[in-house]
C-alpha cells in the first residue's frame, strides 16, 4: 500500500489533472468521429452535419442498429405518404379529364346581345347550323360508298371520308339508325357498302323485335343487305331503378330506351355511324347525350332538327327556346362533333313564325374529331 499511494500526489491540486483527462478524452473522441462541413453561401457561414457516427461498442452498436433502424423507418413512411400523395394527385387527374370528356352538365349559353333578342337569337342558331365548321377532302354522299371530292350538290347530307375518321377495313363497322318515314334508306345503303353491323330502330314497324334486343329479326332491304330491325324508340330520361350501361332483359315491355342502354344490351361500345330523325324530340336527346358522355363513342351523326315547334318537355319564352336550341348544338361541339354538311328542309315556320329566311327543319351532318 505504501507503493502504491507513493505513485499519487498527496495535496488536491494534483488531483485535479488526473481528473479532468476523462472528460477530455470523451470530448476528442467526438470530435474525431464527427465530420462537420463549411460551406461559404454568398459571405454566409453554413454549417451542415454529414454523419456522427456512435462509439463502436456492444452497446454502442446496438443504439446504431437502432438509430439505423430508426431512420430506415421513417424513410420508408415518407415514401409510403409521397405514394399517396401520387396516387392521389392520379385520382384527381383522372376525375378531371372524367369531367371533360364523360359525363358533364350542358352549359346554358349567354344571351345573343345581352338580353332577350327573338331576332338575335333567330340569327344566330341559324348562322350557326348552316355554316360548316369542318372541310373535308371526301365525302360519302347518300347512297354511295365510295368517296367523292366535294362539292357534292343537292345532298341531303354527307358522311366526312378523310382516312382518319373512317374505321379501318380489319375493324369492325356498327351503323345505328332511328327513323320512323323510311327516310333512312340512302343511310342504310351507304352503311351497309362500308359493310357495317346495322341495327334500325322503329317503333311503328311490325317486323321487329316487339320492347327488348334480344331476339331480333332481320329484314332484308335488297342491295343494303341484312338490316337487324328493333321495335324500340329512343329515351332521355334514364329509367328510374336502373343504372347506365344495364342489359336489358328479354321481358322488359317498355319499347324507349336510352342510347347507352341500347348499346350496352346490344354490347357497342361504339356507333361509327348513327342516323337520327327524331321528329322534335331530339333537343332533349342530345341534351341527354351530352350530359351522360356518350357521345365519345359516337363518330358520325347524321340528324334532323326541327324548328317549327320547341319540341318535346321543352318550354319557356321564344327566345328562352331558342337560346335552349343554340346551348344543345354547341353541347355537341363541345363533345367533339363538328359540322361537315347542313341542308335545309321544307316549310319556312320557326316557332310558328313564317320567315323566309329560316327553314322550320335542317338535316345536319357531324363527325366526331375527337374519337
Amino acid at each position: 500500500m505504501r507503493e502504491l499511494t507513493g505513485l499519487y500526489p498527496r495535496s488536491g491540486a494534483g488531483l485535479l489533472p488526473l481528473l479532468l483527462i476523462p472528460p477530455v478524452l470523451l470530448v476528442l473522441q467526438l470530435l474525431v468521429v464527427a465530420r462537420l462541413w463549411v460551406e461559404d453561401r454568398d459571405g454566409a457561414v453554413a454549417f451542415t452535419v454529414i454523419s456522427i457516427e456512435p462509439e463502436r461498442s456492444s452497446t454502442g452498436q446496438a443504439g446504431g442498429a437502432r438509430s439505423k433502424r430508426s431512420g430506415r423507418e421513417e424513410e420508408e413512411v415518407r415514401d409510403g405518404e409521397l405514394m399517396r400523395d401520387v396516387e392521389q394527385a392520379y385520382e384527381d387527374e383522372n376525375e378531371m379529364q372524367e369531367r371533360q370528356v364523360g359525363p358533364r352538365v350542358m352549359d346554358v349559353q349567354l344571351w345573343a346581345v345581352n338580353k332577350p333578342s327573338f331576332p338575335a337569337e333567330l340569327s344566330r342558331i341559324i348562322t350557326y347550323i348552316t355554316r360548316p365548321q369542318l372541310k373535308c377532302s371526301k365525302v360519302l354522299p347518300p347512297g354511295k360508298a365510295q368517296a367523292v371530292p366535294p362539292p357534292v350538290t343537292s345532298a341531303r347530307w354527307l358522311l366526312c371520308a378523310e382516312d382518319w375518321l373512317l374505321p379501318a377495313a380489319h375493324r369492325p363497322c356498327v351503323a345505328y339508325s332511328f327513323s320512323m318515314d323510311g327516310g333512312d334508306a340512302d343511310f342504310l345503303s351507304t352503311v351497309s357498302g362500308l359493310g357495317c353491323e346495322i341495327h334500325r330502330f322503329d317503333p311503328s314497324t311490325s317486323s321487329a323485335s316487339v320492347g327488348h334486343l334480344g331476339n331480333s329479326l332481320a329484314s332484308n332491304h335488297g342491295n343494303t343487305g341484312v338490316v337487324s330491325q328493333h321495335k324500340l324508340w329512343l329515351e332521355w330520361r334514364a329509367p328510374k331503378g336502373r343504372g347506365r350501361g344495364h342489359r336489358m332483359s328479354g321481358s322488359q315491355g317498355g319499347v324507349s330506351h336510352t342510347l347507352a342502354d341500347i348499346m350496352a344490351a346490344l354490347g357497342h361500345h361504339t356507333v361509327h355511324f348513327l342516323y337520327a330523325d327524331l321528329l322534335s324530340a331530339e333537343w332533349r336527346v342530345f341534351q341527354n347525350w351530352i350530359e351522360v358522355g356518350i357521345l365519345q363513342n359516337i363518330h358520325h351523326l347524321v340528324a334532323t332538327v326541327h324548328l317549327h315547334w320547341a319540341g318535346f318537355e321543352v318550354g319557356g319564352s321564344n327566345e328562352e327556346v331558342l337560346r335552349y336550341w343554340f346551348s344543345v348544338l354547341r353541347g355537341l361541339e363541345a363533345c367533339g362533333l363538328h359540322l361537315v354538311h347542313s341542308s335545309s328542309g321544307e316549310g319556312h315556320s320557326v316557332l310558328k313564325y313564317t320567315l323566309e329566311s329560316a327553314h322550320s327543319s335542317y338535316t345536319l351532318t357531324w363527325a366526331n374529331t375527337q374519337h
